[in-house]
């Protein structure tokens, strides 16, 4: 088959090439698939999208009448594909559900330790042979309740990575996994309860309807209370710290905004922004930024924004791409497998 590969940026032409082994012809294109971009896959048979790209319903019509039968997810996100209108038109969708839960577990661990340890403060300190401590005073986190929100494949590794620093881990999922509870010692709690409990909660969900803004000003009006101090010292006592390297949407970002301006939220790391479409992925160093929401967030001392890196490893790239490839071949052959969404 000819691939147009979307959104194409410098790992994708090292790493899908590897996997391909000369199989397809891939035509890699820099621009996001839209409707007015989508006939850049002109000539292709199917096409491979990530996380940004707009899989809605005119862009697949766009593409459909191109002649493309088959839509390939390089990530395991698909929120941004309308699947219904897909399976209308005769497309199949398939996903990379598992490339590596320890590289996005292990990214929210770093931006909890960074956070708490104000490591990025820290450094531009020490860069600038300033070494006052004053405003980098952290918790320890050993004996803290940190709330896992989903405990899927990633959750699992990010329980079971904090589990080796001691603290009480509660979760709340639809689906639990008995193995977890008997590997970890996680307690399952229902949703308002982890809210309240957790000292640090971490965001593990798909974006789904029914977890859309799951963070939002309720759930936040639930959680610990957090205690900011005014003065020169900024000793405040622990309280609560959310972490999202999920989807952005997950979050009502003016709603948390509202809790940090109130100091009901102590920490925010996200790897994630629900309008990060706009803004990730690209260099907008020398343009002005246009978001008000995301520049509010930024102007925050308590919040660190990540780039949706955390499933930016060597091995997971390499695990995206082979499955990719893999889906395009399972295609050909009509093997049907767990990956194809519709």
């Amino acid at each position: 088959m000819k691939i147009t590969v979307f959104s194409a940026k410098s790992w994708d032409r090292e790493y899908l090439p590897k996997a391909n082994q000369d199989k397809h012809e891939l035509k890699f294109v820099p621009s996001r698939l839209d409707v007015d971009h989508a006939e850049l896959a002109k000539g292709s048979e199917a096409v491979c999208l990530f996380v940004n790209d707009d899989g809605g319903k005119e862009s697949l019509g766009a593409l459909n009448k191109l002649g493309i039968k088959l839509v390939l997810m390089r990530c395991a996100g698909f929120n941004n594909v309308d699947l219904e209108e897909a399976k209308s038109l005769g497309m199949q969708v398939m996903t990379v559900p598992g490339y590596s839960p320890y590289a996005v577990a292990e990214h929210a661990v770093a931006l909890i330790l960074s956070l708490n340890r104000k490591i990025h403060k820290s450094y531009n300190r020490v860069r600038e042979n300033n070494f006052e401590l004053t405003g980098l005073l952290g918790f320890d986190i050993h004996g803290k309740t940190v709330g896992v929100l989903g405990t899927g494949k990633i959750g699992q590794v990010f329980a079971g990575i904090m589990k080796g620093f001691g603290v009480k881990l509660i979760g709340y999922d639809k689906f639990k996994s008995d193995q977890l509870v008997k590997d970890t010692g996680l307690e399952y709690v229902e949703l308002d309860e982890l809210f309240a409990q957790s000292d640090i909660i971490s965001v593990h969900l798909p974006l789904l309807k029914d977890t859309k803004y799951i963070i939002n000003n309720k759930a936040i009006e639930k959680m610990k209370k957090g205690n900011v101090s005014t003065s020169a010292s900024h000793l405040t006592s622990p309280d609560v710290m959310i972490v999202n390297t999920s989807r952005g949407a997950l979050i009502d970002t003016k709603a948390v905004i509202a809790g940090l301006k109130k100091g009901q939220i102590g920490h925010l790391g996200l790897d994630v922004y629900e309008e990060e479409e706009s803004l990730f992925y690209e260099d907008n160093s020398g343009k002005v930024l246009q978001d008000d929401t995301f520049a509010r967030l930024l102007t925050f001392p308590n919040v660190l924004i990540t780039g949706h890196q955390a499933f930016f490893t060597r091995e997971a790239q390499e695990n995206i791409c082979s499955t990719t490839m893999q889906n395009a071949e399972d295609f050909l052959s009509g093997k049907k497998t767990d990956n194809a969404k519709c």
